[in-house]
């Protein structure tokens, strides 16, 4: 088999549909062994003893599905992670994924509004 170059590589990925493009993303993770999601920097916790006693102070955002309105929640993750466009879109369909971890209980509920209200649906765990 010939080698493609990078241009040809990219132009090829140009013509995928959606759906197509997700099969492709889902089957170099699993060849590879790596995941497509952007990196999330997480905050260290408190020791797991006194943790268990205390309230919740630190949340991991999930977005579980996105519902309908598909680009409105890609423009939200954009504005939240700051990610490009390929990043949010790649995280938005490939839901259920972290948007945030460690976020603080106001920051996290905040997050979880913003995005259902465009109609996706948000775990916080």
């Amino acid at each position: 088999m010939a080698k493609l170059s990078k241009e040809e590589i990219i132009e090829a990925i140009k013509e995928l549909s959606v759906l197509e493009l997700n099969d492709l993303v889902k089957a170099c993770e699993e060849e590879f062994g790596v995941s497509a999601a952007a990196g999330v920097v997480v905050a260290a916790g408190p020791a797991a003893g006194a943790a268990a006693e205390e309230e919740k102070t630190e949340f991991d955002v999930e977005l579980t599905s996105f519902g309908e309105k598909k680009m409105d929640v890609i423009k939200v993750i954009r504005t939240i992670t700051g990610l490009g466009l390929k990043e949010s879109k790649e995280l938005v369909e490939g839901a259920p994924k972290m948007v945030k971890e460690g976020a603080s209980k106001d920051e996290a509920n905040d997050i979880k509004a913003k995005l259902e209200e465009v109609g996706a649906t948000v775990t916080l765990k």
